[in-house]
């Protein structure tokens, strides 16, 4: 490809609203444009590296058994009410009506879509087990897009869908995509981890990983333990049990006014965060539910959510709160809590004793309270979000942090779709069963955008080998001069019949514009075609090391090949 004519715009100023340096990076470059919020036109630059990327995903898939079809983007509404999501799914979910008022969805996902045509195509144990795949563009109405590719509105993605006659088959392809997962992000150069993760919106109860790119700008962090393998998303990581011995003698419950929170009163009693209980009034499925945890602790969502098996999980407003409780979120507690609101306290609360909590009187606390004596908690779970330095809870090693993005998820659904479709099969003894059913989804989009924020430097991206636009660069320093524009021509002819994919920059600009878009562009190898072109000499560029070497012409294909290219 001649740069003269290659349509790969470069800026030379940071857009002002670019956060994430992979979204500044694919619009300096010319990867891409913006058309709208969180919505992208890519440009030749990207789309090769976005087709490099799905070329692996399909190598990958198709060795682990998976068969490709393309299902479309608008989807009934009565398919996600027939599973249930219509609703569940919220505000993210893209809807729309025809010219005859019927109702449709953007897909954010297909397994309604999939789980239909399955259902009326495969009736026999004899057709199992089944695993097809799409690479499609996906839609969801993002509150506020933003860092570019990694939280759009409009995204391309893989999805991977499997039926399976049993737990024990779904339980092994799961391990099939897992591993083919890994392979695919190795692959893409990706330095990443896979982590417990929470289902969402998904769902399923069979168990989820996700793949995290690791990176600064990450929206998710992990917790990992760092003497072991363990690994989850800082929103489910298991924290381990404390004991469940009363730390001291309960002294008599006290009742004070005057104060404006919690911390304030244990300061001046000279106690530690860890004796404030804290109260955080939730809707579960409508219904009011105070949850409980210490106060140098933080409650996890989506905990509380996985607790009662629901995404309908609502932190209760101001409003609600005083009209419950008769006071704000910052003074209620479990101690004379109302009669018609469930309790449920984190397992760290188990061993309290002369405790603080709200009086469910503005500015009003409890002191000196001992659970066991003083209120009614129906339950005890792990509610609260782990902690650096917290012991891991396979006993292996304390738990650390890191920022990730998610490129992938893997779930194991069970037959949460299959029997909300009436999905079944027949087995070996003619008995109908419901299918077990998995989802493999990879963010081909987003993996683009975490490998440029892994790979770069000051001076622009830098792709691994194999997701390069372009394997070769050469520029043409000045193609006015004779010997220059003859040996480059030569080079790059001859480069493309070695099998080399190569961008010639020809263009009519000065050396430094030509080096400094190079370097942005990213290619693997750069070769400059300069001043010693009448000697028959050439200077590569090792874009990733900044190493430079001159080679003879003649030894030009030899010494590529001796670099690994």
């Amino acid at each position: 490809m001649r740069q003269q004519t290659f349509f790969g715009p470069t800026l030379r100023d940071i857009p002002a609203d670019a956060e994430a340096t992979s979204h500044q990076l694919m619009l300096r470059a010319g990867l891409m444009r913006q058309t709208a919020a969180g919505i992208y036109t890519y440009l030749p630059l990207g789309t090769r590296v976005m087709q490099k990327i799905q070329a692996i995903v399909r190598d990958e898939m198709n060795r682990a058994g998976a068969q490709e079809l393309l299902m479309p983007a608008v989807q009934p509404a009565e398919l996600w009410e027939e599973s249930g999501r219509f609703d569940d799914y919220g505000p993210e979910l893209m809807r729309l009506n025809d010219r005859h008022d019927r109702r449709f969805v953007l897909g954010p996902t297909h397994e309604e879509v999939i789980t239909s045509i399955i259902r009326d195509g495969i009736h026999s144990y004899k057709r199992l087990p089944m695993n097809v795949y799409q690479i499609q563009t996906k839609y969801r109405d993002e509150r506020r897009p933003r860092f570019g590719l990694l939280r759009g509105r409009e995204f391309i993605m893989k999805d991977a869908y499997s039926f399976e006659p049993s737990e024990e088959a779904l339980h092994k392809s799961y391990e099939i995509m897992f591993e083919a997962y890994r392979n695919i992000f190795r692959r893409c150069g990706l330095d990443f981890r896979a982590v417990k993760a929470d289902a969402g919106a998904i769902g399923g109860t069979g168990g989820t990983h996700e793949f995290m790119a690791l990176a600064d700008i990450g929206e998710d962090t992990i917790a990992y333990s760092d003497q072991s393998d363990y690994a989850a998303n800082v929103e489910i990581a298991d924290v381990a049990p404390p004991a469940t011995e009363p730390e001291d003698t309960p002294a008599e419950l006290d009742f004070e006014k005057g104060w404006t929170s919690g911390e304030e009163l244990a300061s001046k009693r000279g106690l530690p965060l860890s004796a404030v209980i804290h109260g955080h009034l939730y809707y579960i499925n409508k219904a009011p539910v105070l949850f409980l945890t210490r106060g140098d602790h933080k409650i996890s969502d989506v905990k509380v959510g996985n607790y009662f098996d629901t995404l309908q999980v609502e932190e209760a407003s101001s409003a609600q709160t005083e009209h419950l409780f008769g006071a704000a979120e910052s003074f209620i507690g479990p101690v004379q809590a109302p009669t018609d609101v469930k309790i449920i306290a984190d397992q760290a609360i188990r061993p309290l004793t002369n405790a603080i909590c709200g009086g469910n009187q503005t500015e009003a606390f409890y002191l000196n309270v001992d659970h066991r004596r003083d209120c009614e908690i129906d339950a005890f779970a792990d509610l609260r979000i782990v902690q650096e330095g917290d012991p891991s809870p396979d006993g292996k090693g304390n738990i650390q942090f890191a920022e990730g993005i998610e490129v992938g998820q893997v779930f194991k659904l069970g037959t949460k779709y299959s029997e909300a479709f009436g999905a079944t099969f027949l087995d070996e003894n003619g008995k109908s069963k419901s299918l077990q059913m998995g989802c493999y989804g990879i963010g081909i989009s987003r993996t683009l955008a975490a490998v440029v924020e892994q790979c770069h430097d000051e001076s622009g991206i830098i792709w691994p080998k194999a997701l390069a636009p372009f394997d070769l660069h050469v520029l043409m320093i000045n193609q006015k001069d004779e010997d220059q524009s003859t040996l480059a021509e030569n080079l790059y002819e001859g480069l493309q019949a070695e099998g080399y994919d190569v961008l010639l920059d020809d263009r009519d600009e000065r050396a430094g514009v030509k080096f400094k878009d190079a370097d942005l562009y990213g290619m693997p190898i750069r070769i400059t075609v300069g001043k010693k072109a009448g000697e028959g000499i050439v200077e590569v560029k090792d874009r990733k090391s900044g190493e430079m070497t001159e080679v003879q012409v003649e030894n030009l294909p030899a010494y590529l090949k001796d670099i690994g290219f």
